[in-house]
């Protein structure tokens, strides 16, 4: 089998409601979104995704995953799309670097591999747990009331999970964490997901003044090394974000200590190859995850779903999805959709879930050799 044509789309998904990182330092309303569509000369066809969460969060952007595409098509048109270490290697070889824009190319692979083996890709992957995983809301908010209504929002569509965006003014987060905390209900997994928002001392600060509530923050610092200073000082849980990028970044965090919890976002990582490795390496450190498309549609929430089912269930808390933020829905209600604040693992073989050409438009690249 070989890959005969890379077609790739773009399309801008609106955002329901504006969205803020970092206490209203960031503010988002549309993710720019590229899909792949992966063709072989057996008939066989894959999708991927590949949406940052805007051009200011990280260094990644949309126009930089088509453009990656471009350079890297040469070297992928030809080879066994099954074989996802050889077109991982061929990626690495073209562009080196620019983990996001090999993600979506590798979503398509696995998306064909599994199709070629009649399998789930997360049966593929050897896992495949059927447990419905708790998808995480993303709370974008700035004030305790702005806070609260989202958050019941989210409980009315059944979520269980919330990922609240706190950072930037140390009283305002320390009134809202405590807040969130009274309002918790039982059994509900929150995560106060700072997005590198806090200098050290107002990490301190907000740490050290919440640290009777046991609560677990996200990337509370820039970089590994602020969090590697601040370690010592807080006895609060960490888990590691935007600074989880290569497979270097995870071996630092496990043999230093410098989590206990990993959130691995696909696109960020470069896809679900490079993630793998990364899910073993905090599997044999003890270090549980949060699974995480980067934003994007159903298809990028449903590789996020397929790679939390290869973790076991007692070390994946939940698995974070745009598609309810978004309001185009390019896959028609199809692929694994809220229910009861959980998603479930598609039984097609592949990814599940497949566009509607039509909702996508005109494409902006076609490559054959």
């Amino acid at each position: 089998m070989k890959i005969t044509r890379i077609t790739v789309y773009h399309v801008d998904l609106p955002l329901e409601h504006p969205y803020w990182l970092s206490g209203g330092r960031l503010k988002f309303e549309v993710l720019d979104a590229t899909l792949v569509k992966l063709e072989t000369d057996e008939g066989l066809v894959g999708w991927g995704e590949g949406t940052p969460w805007g051009h200011t969060y990280v260094p990644a952007h949309g126009p930089g995953i088509r453009a990656g595409i471009e350079t890297m098509a040469p070297f992928i048109i030809g080879l066994d799309p099954r074989r996802v270490l050889d077109v991982e290697r061929a990626m690495d070889l073209a562009l080196p670097g620019h983990l996001y824009a090999k993600s979506p190319i590798d979503m398509a692979c696995w998306d064909i591999a599994g199709q070629a083996a009649g399998l789930p890709i997360a049966d593929l992957m050897g896992g495949g747990s059927r447990t419905p995983r708790p998808t995480a809301s993303s709370v974008g908010a700035k004030t305790v009331a702005e806070t609260r209504a989202v958050v019941d929002r989210y409980r009315q569509r059944g979520y269980v999970a919330h990922s609240v965006k706190i950072g930037g003014d140390v009283e305002r987060d320390i009134e809202r964490v405590r807040d969130m905390e009274d309002i918790r209900r039982p059994g509900e997994i929150v995560l106060y997901d700072v997005n590198r928002g806090w200098t050290r001392q107002q990490a301190l600060r907000v740490m050290r003044a919440t640290e009777d509530l046991h609560v677990m923050f996200e990337q509370p610092c820039e970089t590994l090394d602020d969090i590697a200073a601040i370690r010592p000082l807080h006895s609060a849980p960490v888990s590691v974000d935007e600074s989880l990028v290569t497979l270097q970044d995870a071996a630092r965090i496990a043999r230093d200590g410098l989590a206990e919890v990993f959130g691995i976002k696909l696109n960020r990582v470069g896809g679900l190859t490079k993630a793998a490795r990364m899910r073993d390496i905090a599997l044999a450190h003890g270090i549980d995850m949060f699974v995480m498309a980067t934003g994007g549609s159903v298809l990028a929430d449903t590789e996020a779903l397929h790679l939390a089912a290869t973790i076991p269930d007692e070390n994946c808390h939940a698995v974070w999805a745009c598609q309810d933020m978004l309001t185009l829905d390019i896959a028609g209600g199809r692929g694994p959709r809220n229910i009861d604040g959980h998603l479930h693992l598609p039984e097609t073989p592949g990814l599940g879930v497949h566009p509607d050409e039509d909702a996508l438009g005109d494409p902006v690249a076609v490559y054959t050799p």
